[in-house]
């Protein structure tokens, strides 16, 4: 891969206008050690000029096949260079991007940027990883606004971030405090259920027994102690810090991320609050990243995550 690769978003536009380029980069990350053939795994294969495609030399296979295939963007006709724009929009982006600037930016109409934004969010989550150790702050958050607020018709309820917390989704997450080997990390997921004990699920899921854990004293939490070395600030006191004990650091990833809901995308689908909770967490773990590694990062994660339109909008 060359080594005057893009910083910048003006230098990765003007990079990426080759199609050939953009294939050819593409490859090199999904690849590594060349290309193979999504339908039987094989190795040898020749390259189709005429067509941009490879196609593979294997006697029971023969098929031909793109770098598209098998990622976010297969069946796509969107190509490649609007794709890695999009791409770098979005995984350096502060507080998001929204589908009607994408689409601006890109030149592609808004319901199609819609679709490429969720595509990309998809390849953005973490797939697995190592549970929380250490010190970890967890706390809960809850996103949405009272049904009565929703317009007549409205096919799902859209979620904002006012309002009480009647009829909200509940976000958990929990926060690894910065180590000696890296930066504070964040998990974050969308409870399916607004439930006093949803909490204590979160922290078993993605956080390793033993640890020194750091929450409020909302009644979910009671029951870690047995597990784990759990300390709680009681806010209604105004306490908010008490030593190591604090929850600051996951509360300011909530800022962070209840920024980015309602400044950029202003309502979410209930349905599809998750995604943006995955691209919140990623772009906060790898904020130490420079905007090419984020890039790359993404599209290091593109293969195996297709999805259709109609998974989407189901």
């Amino acid at each position: 891969m060359s080594k005057n690769l893009p910083r910048t978003l003006l230098e990765a536009t003007r990079y990426f206008a080759d199609p050939q380029v953009c294939i050819d980069f593409v490859a090199k990350l999904r690849w590594p050690d060349g290309p193979v053939c999504p339908s039987c795994e094989g190795t040898e294969h020749y390259w189709l000029s005429s067509r941009g495609l490879w196609k593979c030399k294997v006697r029971d296979c023969h098929r031909q096949f793109s770098v598209k295939q098998g990622t976010i963007f297969e069946d796509s006709a969107i190509p490649l260079d609007k794709w890695l724009c999009s791409i770098w929009l979005i995984a350096n982006s502060k507080n998001g991007v929204s589908s009607h600037e994408l689409g601006r930016a890109v030149g592609i109409n808004q319901k199609a940027a819609w679709f490429v934004l969720h595509r990309i969010r998809l390849a953005m989550r973490t797939g697995t990883f190592q549970k929380l150790d250490g010190e970890v702050e967890v706390d809960e958050t809850y996103i949405g606004g009272a049904a009565k607020n929703v317009r007549k018709g409205d096919r799902a309820r859209k979620l904002t971030v006012r309002g009480g917390i009647a009829d909200k989704k509940m976000v958990v997450g929990s926060l690894q405090r910065t180590t000696e080997e890296q930066a504070s990390q964040v998990v974050a997921e969308v409870m399916l259920e607004t439930k006093w004990n949803s909490p204590r699920g979160h922290v078993v899921r993605n956080v390793e027994p033993g640890a020194a854990v750091y929450t409020d004293a909302a009644i979910g939490y009671r029951a870690l102690t047995g597990d784990y070395k759990h300390q709680a600030v009681d806010h209604h006191i105004g306490e908010y810090a008490r030593g190591r004990v604090s929850t600051n650091g996951i509360e300011n990833f909530w800022a962070l991320l209840k920024r980015s809901l309602h400044g950029t995308y202003v309502a979410v689908d209930e349905a599809h609050l998750w995604r943006y909770v995955d691209e919140r967490v990623f772009a906060f773990n790898l904020r130490d990243l420079t905007d090419l590694e984020r890039f790359q990062t993404v599209l290091r994660r593109i293969a195996g995550r297709r999805l259709t339109w109609t998974e989407l909008t189901a």
